[in-house]
């Protein structure tokens, strides 16, 4: 099981930056799909998070309207469009794959993605 995220990098205030997540190793239509973050010093916390269908999202409040999380299935790949970025959104970005069933609970975690944005 692997999930690669990338597309993080140095910007600004004010600008945009798109994550992704190339998943493998399992069946990604099966599973719910998230970006979590994780501050210098700070817990990991939920930011985003897209159902196996794609037809609901779900957003923290600090990111609502601004961040819109996105999945393509048939690319097994997850997507965060971060637009009008803060200071405040710097943090290693992580997304995570879930899916629960009567066996029980599978849960996946990538390798984070640093996000940086210079005020």
């Amino acid at each position: 099981v692997q999930l690669q995220a990338s597309g993080g990098g140095l910007v600004q205030a004010g600008d945009s930056l798109r994550l992704s997540c190339a998943a493998s190793g399992f069946t990604f239509s099966d599973y719910g799909m998230g970006w979590f973050r994780q501050a210098t010093g700070k817990e990991r916390e939920f930011v985003a998070a897209v159902t196996w269908s794609g037809g609901s999202t779900y957003y923290s409040d600090s990111v609502k309207g601004r961040f819109t999380i996105s999945r393509d299935n048939a690319q097994n790949t997850v997507y965060l469009q971060m637009n009008s970025l803060k200071y405040e959104d710097t943090a290693v970005y992580y997304c995570n794959a879930v899916r629960i069933s009567w066996s029980g609970k599978f849960e996946y975690w990538g390798q984070g993605a640093l996000v940086t944005v210079s005020s």
